[in-house]
């Protein structure tokens, strides 16, 4: 396994972590869950991502008792929560980005994870009915007591995740060292280009999601049109809407036939693509198979595959490479 730091903290990652965004508590029985988590643990992967929203808390729940059983010392991994979405209520106070659902959020993350504290707690989405200041201080306070190391944010845009600096510096305060965006090769200009400078300036981590596009990189959908597949569940329509087009499929067919070439596969090329950014700090991997899982685990034997002269290859196929401002 290779290891990154998360931006510029001193939290030493693995490039591949776990997630269990829609599958645990959901698509796939918890023994499989368990069987996907002691892969990934020994396969050196020491991040674990969770959230709120997941399968409304029963993700956590089902992570919570993996990792009570597995007994794994408590310095071998990380686990993370997001907050913003709750757990499926909608009471005003049920959600959000104030202190108080913010406070609550993590007291109950902390019990369905079964852990004393979480490595990260992400801001899941920004809050426009809360300042961010109110933010800050909530998740400062929260590292204050113990209850969270690190706090960072997800698919916040650059302005906001630099005002949110902003605060910190200005009330010396712990501010956020990460953010969790989407990138895979059709998903890239916030990771690429609006975030540049903040790797820069704050040393920013990132924690990326969806490196496959949601499956759509593993070349599964080619062909495919009415199949009940993992894109069409009913919470990814979304994402079904803005990948499954006619463009996308032919790219991957031809992104397929370029891994064939190179003695590899499409999901392990892809996901080896994302991790040659030195900005990713690492990749999360989802699964609902353990040979899903163990195929993917192999993709950091890959990244030598991807010579200067493939990788313009890729560029050469999907036609999307960001363009950064001139000043």
């Amino acid at each position: 396994m290779l290891y990154r730091n998360l931006g510029r903290s001193g939290l030493q990652i693995s490039a591949l972590s776990f997630g269990s965004w829609i599958t645990f508590g959901n698509q796939i029985e918890d023994n499989t869950s368990e069987d996907l988590m002691k892969m990934a643990y020994d396969a050196g992967i020491n991040f674990f991502d969770n959230a709120e929203v997941y399968a409304a808390g029963k993700s956590e729940i089902v992570m919570g008792q993996i990792l009570k059983k597995m007994g794994w010392s408590r310095d071998t991994y990380a686990v993370s929560s997001k907050v913003f979405f709750g757990i499926g209520a909608q009471l005003p106070m049920q959600k959000g980005l104030n202190r108080k659902h913010v406070t609550e959020a993590c007291h109950q993350a902390l019990e369905r994870l079964q852990v004393d504290y979480l490595d990260l707690y992400l801001c899941h989405r920004p809050d426009k009915l809360t300042p961010i200041e109110e933010t800050v201080w909530s998740m400062h306070n929260l590292i204050v007591q113990g209850k969270v190391l690190y706090w960072g944010t997800s698919e916040w845009s650059g302005v906001e995740i630099m005002e949110a600096h902003r605060i910190a510096a200005q009330h010396h305060l712990i501010g956020p060292v990460v953010e969790q965006p989407q990138y895979n090769l059709f998903t890239r200009q916030k990771v690429e280009v609006e975030f540049d400078q903040i790797y820069r300036n704050v040393g920013l981590g990132t924690t990326i999601w969806s490196p496959l596009a949601s499956g759509l990189l593993t070349g599964k959908y080619n062909g495919v049109t009415e199949r009940n597949v993992r894109l069409k569940r009913l919470e990814l329509n979304w994402l079904a809407e803005r990948n499954l087009i006619e463009e996308n499929l032919r790219k991957v067919a031809e992104l397929q036939a370029l891994a064939l070439e190179i003695g590899t596969s499409l999901p392990r090329m892809s996901i080896a693509w994302c991790l040659m950014n030195p900005n990713v700090s690492t990749a999360i991997l989802g699964a609902s198979q353990t040979a899903q899982l163990e195929e993917n685990l192999k993709s950091l034997d890959d990244l030598d595959k991807l010579t200067p002269e493939v990788l313009e290859r890729i560029e050469e196929i999907v036609q999307n490479k960001p363009k950064k401002p001139v000043f």
